[in-house]
């Protein structure tokens, strides 16, 4: 099985255990506390490691002091693993994602057309739930035989934010995987190497610009820095992430 599919049904796996906090009132939603953390700790609270079966080597995450806050510090050599959070939300009323990233390099054979091509020193996931009640005969079936596999949905898209290295900023493209993960360079290149850049994007109008439609609710949200394609090395650093609301209201 592909990576990619493994972490399409890896992210599934944990929806059967996703907090739903698609009721709350709260302006902010913070996802990953990081900052809060205490530098070596093994993992901060909800995350749990996001491994795959055919790849040996796994990019190491650890709790650093990095300025003066805790922050996840990733570090791959020819590897691939990730950091996973199992968490339900509706991005109707929490549109805004937020977070906090660095780069101490980047590998100059990522290419986001390519299999082979398919690492990042640094990128966030965000899976959305399977709805049966919305899907057509085919996709019901597909979905239904992955389920009686795996004994969960799998996540029926995934939104994904890169650090790219030569596609323009703003870049939107399917994995080369799998067509219902879309990935969105909003980084690229080696201008902000070394530096702390916080991002902010409107994952309700990346999903319906990538998808055609309104997102459902979410059922993971994950980071993780890789080399294993390329052979390559990469270190990443991550911030706290948080989804917000837009004035404290819903789109309309």
């Amino acid at each position: 099985m592909s990576r990619q599919k493994q972490i399409w049904m890896a992210v599934s796996f944990i929806m059967v255990l996703h907090v739903a906090v698609a009721l709350c009132a709260e302006p902010i939603l913070t996802v990953g506390d990081f900052s809060r953390v205490n530098t070596g700790e093994i993992l901060p609270r909800h995350w749990e490691p996001l491994t795959f079966k055919k790849i040996k080597a796994h990019t190491t995450y650890n709790m650093v002091e990095d300025q003066g806050r805790t922050v996840i510090k990733a570090y791959s050599k020819a590897s691939a693993s990730g950091l996973i959070r199992k968490i339900g939300i509706d991005v109707k009323k929490y549109p805004i994602i937020q977070w906090q990233w660095k780069i101490t390099d980047i590998n100059k054979k990522t290419d986001v057309t390519q299999k082979s091509g398919d690492d990042y020193p640094a990128r966030i996931y965000v899976a959305f739930e399977y709805n049966p009640d919305e899907a057509g005969v085919w996709e019901k079936t597909r979905f239904e035989t992955a389920r009686l596999i795996y004994g969960q949905y799998p996540p029926a898209t995934v939104v994904t934010y890169i650090w790219a290295n030569r596609v323009p900023k703003g870049t939107r493209i399917p994995n080369p995987y799998i067509n219902q993960v879309m990935m969105i360079a909003v980084q690229s290149g080696d201008d902000k190497v070394g530096t702390w850049v916080t991002e902010e994007r409107n994952i309700y109008q990346d999903y319906v610009d990538s998808f055609g439609h309104p997102p459902p609710m979410t059922s993971g949200v994950a980071i993780m820095t890789d080399s294993d394609n390329t052979e390559g090395t990469s270190t990443a650093f991550y911030g706290d992430i948080i989804f917000k609301s837009t004035s404290g209201s819903s789109i309309q």
